[in-house]
């Protein structure tokens, strides 16, 4: 059964930071590259950042591209956000999936979503 637990969310002021967790079931983590997404008020979710099954390929929207850093540690079955300069169109509540490979490796795996964690960052 798959199961995801996001944690580390919060309320921080622009140019800010904020560590995200997601805590990930043994086969859904070790078998698969892990994304994060977010979703903002009423907007779509949407794929953020990728890191592969090895740890060391790395990929980032635009949007974040150098104040975002995701990592992995499989001990633990753990995949991270690191998020620095915040800004305000960065809130939003942040989920983790695992992703496809190929043509769909933005693309969730898994039907299930956990609770998310939300981010708020203030003006």
């Amino acid at each position: 059964q798959v199961q995801l637990v996001e944690s580390g969310g919060g309320l921080v002021q622009a140019g800010g930071s904020l560590r995200l967790s997601c805590a990930a079931s043994g086969r859904t983590f070790s078998s698969n590259a892990m994304g994060w997404f977010r979703q903002a008020p009423g907007k779509e979710r949407e794929f953020v950042a990728r890191i592969d099954w090895s740890g060391t390929i790395t990929y980032y929207v635009d949007s974040v591209k150098g104040r975002f850093t995701i990592s992995r540690y499989h001990a633990k079955n753990t995949v991270y956000l690191q998020m620095n300069s915040l800004k305000p169109e960065d809130t939003a509540v942040y989920y983790c999936n695992a992703v496809g490979a190929g043509s769909k490796w933005s693309v969730p795996l898994s039907d299930y979503w956990g609770q998310g964690t939300e981010v708020t960052v203030g003006s």
